[in-house]
């Protein structure tokens, strides 16, 4: 070989490895007992240790909390800070017996600076007792789809009873993040709220989620910490067309967590593509209808859905198949809009995602000749 030729060589392995090195993403480093990274709009999970392991998610509690608030209360209302609020561990805010302010500034001030008391006022004004509200709590992560998850309180404070996982956090913070004035709230770094009691009272708060302003794309979501639960955050991230939320849960101080998040974030941007996988102005099926003034209704997606792929994922192993009767009763009528099935999108046969089918038109109960040749020959359209 000649000398030419063998730097030839080298520089070519040299660019080979170069290559190789900026295509593979290493997994990243994660301190914390548990954590869990998922894709925002569909709650797909990138990468994950631990998810399922039951610890206190300390103040992560809040973001279910507030959800409900956001939900239950018109923004504009008083919320009273009562004895039992004022005295809840941590009066943030140095709050007497009787003052008040709007629900938005009470939840504005449990999701930036984690007021505790806060919290206990928001659940108190929503179902009247901490109590009550605990059975919301519990009943609205089971519809969400939490599965290791229980609450007894509205802050995360230490008990025994109050638990959750990872995975189970990831699935509150997707649904919360699909909120419009939960996401403005958890993305400000630096606000103020001003007390309807008295009224020349007020407060200047900075959020403590350390990774606005610092990590690109950040937009919350929320702090916790407690000696029992460690350092927990609940990280939020959108670059372009991706976006991404980090769980970490038990880090091992309380600067760690940001780290931690901050690595997920990474890997997920890294790795992750959005790729369209239903698009509603191009899917429509038709359905018949049996006693109505219209032997079929066409029907379509509710919304467009895109879905992240991960390095090495082939799109086109993405397909749609539609759980959808072949025949629709019109009883009363179908109104337009009415969910009459399902388009669900698979990656290699697999299911990773549904959207609603609606019906495209309104269909009046009633007699025509379609409809009633559609009831004549419904027993071979159903086989």
């Amino acid at each position: 070989m000649t000398i030419k030729n063998f730097f030839a060589a080298i520089i070519i392995c040299a660019v080979l490895v170069m290559n190789s090195s900026a295509s593979a993403v290493s997994e990243p480093k994660i301190l914390a007992e548990s954590a869990i990274l998922v894709e925002a709009s569909t709650g797909r999970i990138i990468w994950e240790k631990n998810s399922d392991l039951q610890r206190e998610p300390a103040s992560m509690t809040k973001m279910l909390t507030c959800v409900l608030a956001l939900e239950n209360l018109n923004q504009s209302e008083e919320v009273t800070m009562d004895q039992a609020a004022v005295f809840t561990e941590d009066n943030t805010l140095s709050w007497a017996a009787g003052e008040s302010v709007s629900a938005r500034d009470m939840i504005t001030a449990v999701m930036l600076v984690s007021e505790n008391g806060g919290a206990v006022a928001l659940a108190q004004k929503i179902a009247g007792s901490q109590i009550e509200f605990a059975e919301m709590m519990n009943d609205k992560a089971k519809k969400i789809g939490c599965k290791n998850s229980h609450f007894v309180n509205p802050n995360g404070l230490p008990n025994p009873n109050h638990y959750s996982t990872a995975a189970d956090m990831a699935r509150i913070a997707v649904y919360c993040m699909k909120n419009a004035d939960f996401r403005e709230i958890v993305g400000t770094r630096r606000t103020s709220i001003h007390w309807l009691y008295p009224k020349d009272k007020w407060s200047e708060l900075n959020n403590t989620n350390e990774l606005l302003g610092k990590y690109k794309g950040a937009n919350g979501i929320k702090t916790g910490w407690t000696t029992a639960a460690g350092g927990c955050l609940a990280a939020g991230a959108k670059r372009g067309e991706i976006e991404l939320i980090a769980i970490v849960m038990r880090s091992t101080n309380h600067d760690t967590r940001f780290e931690d998040a901050a690595n997920l974030l990474n890997y997920g941007f890294e790795r992750v593509r959005m790729v369209n996988g239903i698009d509603k102005e191009r899917t429509e099926r038709m359905v018949f209808v049996r006693g109505g003034k219209k032997a079929t209704v066409r029907v379509k997606p509710a919304e467009s859905l895109d879905f992240p792929l991960m390095a090495g994922e082939d799109s086109k192993l993405l397909k749609v198949t539609y759980d959808l009767p072949k025949i629709v009763d019109a009883g009363a009528g179908i109104d337009r809009g009415k969910v009459l099935g399902e388009a669900v999108l698979r990656y290699d046969g697999k299911p990773v995602a549904k959207v609603p089918l609606v019906a495209r038109s309104s269909v009046d109960a009633g007699f025509s000749i379609g409809s009633f040749l559609v009831r004549i020959i419904a027993p071979l359209l159903e086989k």
